[in-house]
């Protein structure tokens, strides 16, 4: 692939592999409409050749460079990876983020989970690198559904026994108590965001085998009590609703051979006004600890859900500033 500049509102791209365009262009040229939508530029494809003119032509150019390459080591494309490409290379171009060499991945027998942006690289490298990481930021940067994932791929490789996640059964503005059923039927409701992860990287039949022989197991946070956790993958997520004593305790269920990921938004706390978060103060105390911990914070630019939900948490932070 290279490409011919002809002046500064006007680039041609040519790429090689001739079996890789259409995957490239993408459905009726969708993946080619959406970065026209995305970046006002206009992009006209004829053979191996992309000829591309308007605003941001040398953005574009990086984007569907870095699609392309991605077709070349086997990836998918789609609205998605062209969404975060964008955002990738426009950090990378205003100077906020240097380009990393290589996307961290996470493999599973599901699906293979790639970095969206580089606050998700740099939170796989820490899940892999770190016995303790915790991830911190607005709803849809991924900070719960990546460490799941991690988990899965850890487990398969038999790196650990068992997946064990967990939420403070604090009620969000509804009441479990009125809800049918025993304790199990009043908080798996509260636990469907982790069931959903898990889904999205296991087979029905597999997760479904794994929690019933307890392999995987997902409980509310008052379960961890007097428990040592060793060869295990811990997530406690919606930590912000945590107090400080609960908090300590979950951090000192940790045993040998076992990583944990402890994941919330500080913007979101459901607690009483007059208790503090256990998260923030977790924040603070383990911060000075250099050795395996790592600590993750995303913010508005790293939400990889629909882009109305990246405008919404912008909203919200301005409001609330």
């Amino acid at each position: 692939m290279n490409s011919k500049e002809s002046n500064d509102n006007n680039v041609t791209i040519s790429f090689y592999k001739e079996e890789l365009i259409p995957d490239l262009f993408g459905l009726y040229d969708k993946n080619l409409h959406r970065i026209e939508s995305l970046l006002n530029v206009n992009l006209q494809g004829r053979g191996k050749n992309i000829f591309i003119s308007g605003k941001d032509v040398f953005l574009a150019k990086e984007v569907l460079n870095d699609l392309y390459e991605q077709l070349k080591k086997g990836f998918d494309i789609g609205f998605e990876e062209v969404d975060a490409s964008i955002r990738m290379n426009s950090e990378k171009n205003n100077g906020s983020k240097k380009r990393d060499e290589e996307l961290s991945l996470i493999r599973t027998i599901k699906k293979t989970v790639r970095a969206r942006t580089h606050s998700q690289n740099e939170y796989i490298k820490a899940l892999n690198s770190s016995e303790l990481t915790f991830g911190v930021g607005p709803a849809g940067t991924g900070k719960t559904f990546i460490p799941v994932a991690h988990a899965v791929e850890l487990l398969e490789k038999d790196e650990v026994k068992k997946i064990i996640l967990s939420r403070p059964a604090v009620e969000a503005g509804e009441k479990l108590g009125f809800l049918p059923g025993d304790l199990k039927d009043k908080v798996d409701p509260y636990l469907r965001p982790l069931y959903d992860a898990l889904e999205d990287v296991l087979s029905f039949k597999k997760l479904e085998k794994y929690m019933e022989i307890g392999v995987i197991e997902i409980a509310p946070l008052a379960f961890m009590r007097g428990r040592t956790l060793s060869n295990a993958y811990i997530i406690l997520d919606e930590a912000q609703n945590t107090n400080k004593m609960q908090m300590k305790m979950f951090l000192t269920r940790l045993g040998f051979n076992s990583r944990m990921v402890v994941t919330g938004d500080l913007t979101q706390i459901d607690l009483a006004n007059n208790v503090s978060s256990g998260l923030s103060e977790a924040l603070k105390v383990t911060n000075i600890i250099k050795d395996n911990v790592s600590q993750i914070h995303f913010n508005e630019k790293d939400v990889v859900r629909h882009p109305l939900v990246q405008k919404i948490v912008h909203a919200y932070e301005n409001s609330e500033k």
